[in-house]
């Protein structure tokens, strides 16, 4: 069974169509990187899947169940980090994690473990106010991490991060996809991000999948990374201009 099938997803705004008949199927294990511009339907469609929102038409499943019918099952075995994760200033990364911790009944055993997994062992007493970008995610995957989440997903997680806080939370997911428990679908801008991290490429543009695959698949003489193939799919090219317009 798949860990996720997205079958003919529509999704409309007013006079947005976001999604057009997504179907895609991901496998237990995978990291999966979504890409796509600005407007392209990629957030919408992964917080469906994430049962944020809920498709006009067309199903999605988890583990071969669905939000409508499963939402509490779903919610225990998802994680999930958005780019706009916010935690309190004035509590410290311990009671941050106590605090997420108390909502799956769990105790002192599995928060040291996040914590030792994100490498935040000289930072507990630390308050979320004094972190620096790179401190501040790592915390947030420990929280997403939580509760030995088999799904995972990412929403730029290393956005404005400096190159080495952004390897030091690489390693941290590729240690997790070496021990293969979790799936991972993961959205990002930084292309080296996705070809290191994920097995598997969706390139999504105006609503609708424009190719899928492991990336050796993908490239071509025309398209020899995948900054390339980006480009020739959708013509569009990330700056570091729109990088940090997406900070703002």
């Amino acid at each position: 069974m798949s860990q996720i099938e997205v079958r003919n997803v529509v999704k409309t705004f007013k006079d947005v169509h976001a999604v057009k008949g997504i179907s895609l199927s991901i496998e237990p294990g995978e990291f999966v990187a979504l890409l796509g511009p600005n407007g392209a339907g990629k957030t919408t469609l992964v917080e469906m899947m994430e049962g944020l929102q809920k498709p006009d038409s067309g199903e999605i499943l988890i583990e071969g169940k669905n939000w409508k019918k499963h939402e509490k099952d779903l919610r225990k075995s998802i994680g999930l980090s958005l780019q706009e994760t916010r935690f309190s200033e004035k509590l410290t990364i311990i009671e941050t994690l106590q605090l997420f911790a108390s909502f799956f009944n769990l105790g002192k055993e599995r928060i040291n473990e996040v914590i030792t997994l994100t490498g935040l062992e000289s930072k507990t007493k630390a308050m979320v106010g004094t972190l620096s970008g790179g401190q501040r995610q790592r915390l947030a995957l420990a929280v997403a991490l939580l509760n030995n989440p088999r799904t995972l997903f990412l929403d730029e997680p290393t956005t404005g991060l400096d190159p080495h806080s952004r390897l030091d939370l690489w390693n941290i997911l590729d240690g997790l996809k070496k021990k293969g428990n979790t799936t991972l679908i993961l959205t990002t801008h930084y292309m080296e991000e996705a070809e290191t991290l994920c097995d598997h490429i969706i390139i999504i543009d105006e609503g609708k999948i424009l190719r899928e695959g492991r990336l050796k698949d993908l490239l071509d003489d025309k398209s020899r990374n995948l900054e390339e193939l980006f480009i020739n799919l959708t013509g569009k090219k990330l700056s570091d201009d729109d990088l940090i317009e997406q900070t703002k």
